[in-house]
């Protein structure tokens, strides 16, 4: 099963290039702040999915094409993400590489993204207005949580797994002594989260450790691995971060980025692919106002040598 969110927060089951409407069985769902009616609906999915199916039958089909999509659960309790999870991935870092050498998520551990860093196809990524940094495209598969967590062994891990989506982490990336701001911090502008097209229950999915993931820049081919070269599988990384957190239905965990990330500017479409879950293609803008702090490499100079 399919499930997207899109236009003013409406739920839909996508099936091929048709969406139906389902909101008449999630219970609250609407942008009302805070619009947390899909990690309701996860949470209680067994007791909905009845109604859900009835909806579905009694739906008008809807072209896919003709609606904007919005994050699949556009308020999750918390966005985990994994670093350095593929070797090669940490071999072309280089000098802009803030996980030390040999280590890995494992020894390194997780970190968190905003939830405000989350958005879908129809917005796609802005980057801020006037900014000389550098801001590269990760390519990840997502993992969505489907019951409560803690402390679960990694033979029991995916049970708890309720579905998967793609998803882009977009990095502000480090200027070695010059401008070197904490990762969470370079990752949760609004917008670095591009979620979607849907969540694909994890019944369609099977092995998450057996799907290719590629990403695309204007069409030309950046990034393209397949989950299996993973250091930490979904089952470990769900054992990792359980073991510190509770985790909560609806919420995400991004399972690291493959070799191949590169820099992304104003006007760039980006897409990505992953096998049984789906593909997305995001536009890249700048925001419309400049932020007052204007993200810099001179004015981060300048800061440093005040200091």
């Amino acid at each position: 099963m399919k499930i997207a969110v899109f236009d003013d927060y409406r739920v839909g089951l996508v099936e091929g290039d048709l969406i139906f409407d389902v909101t008449a069985a999630i219970p609250n769902a609407s942008g009302a702040w805070p619009p947390v009616f899909m990690t309701q609906a996860i949470a209680s999915w067994d007791k909905l999915l009845p109604h859900v199916q009835q909806a579905r039958r009694s739906a008008c089909p809807i072209a896919l094409a003709s609606v904007n999509l919005l994050p699949p659960n556009p308020c999750p309790v918390h966005v985990v993400a994994a670093p350095a999870n593929y070797r090669k991935h940490i071999a072309e870092m280089g000098t802009l590489a803030v996980t030390k050498k040999g280590r890995s998520v494992r020894e390194q551990g997780f970190f968190m993204k905003s939830t405000a860093s989350l958005t879908g196809p129809a917005r796609g990524i802005e980057l801020p207005r006037g900014s000389g940094r550098r801001f590269d495209h990760e390519s990840e598969l997502a993992v969505v949580i489907g019951k409560v967590t803690r402390n679960v062994t990694r033979e029991q891990a995916l049970a708890s797994v309720f579905g998967y989506s793609c998803l882009i982490d977009v990095t502000m990336r480090i200027e070695k002594d010059v401008a070197e701001e904490e990762r969470v911090m370079r990752k949760s502008f609004d917008t670095f989260t591009p979620m979607g097209p849907w969540i694909v229950t994890a019944d369609e999915v099977g092995d998450p450790q057996q799907l290719t993931n590629q990403l695309f820049v204007n069409g030309e081919c950046r990034q393209d691995a397949n989950t299996s070269d993973m250091i930490v599988g979904v089952a470990e990384l769900i054992e990792l971060v359980s073991s510190v957190m509770t985790l909560y239905p609806g919420d995400v965990i991004a399972s690291g980025t493959p070799e191949g990330i590169g820099p992304i500017q104003a006007g760039d479409k980006v897409s990505i692919r992953i096998a049984r879950v789906g593909e997305m293609t995001v536009e890249v803008r700048e925001t419309e106002t400049v932020p007052p702090f204007r993200f810099e490499i001179k004015a981060a100079q300048s800061t440093s040598q005040q200091r």
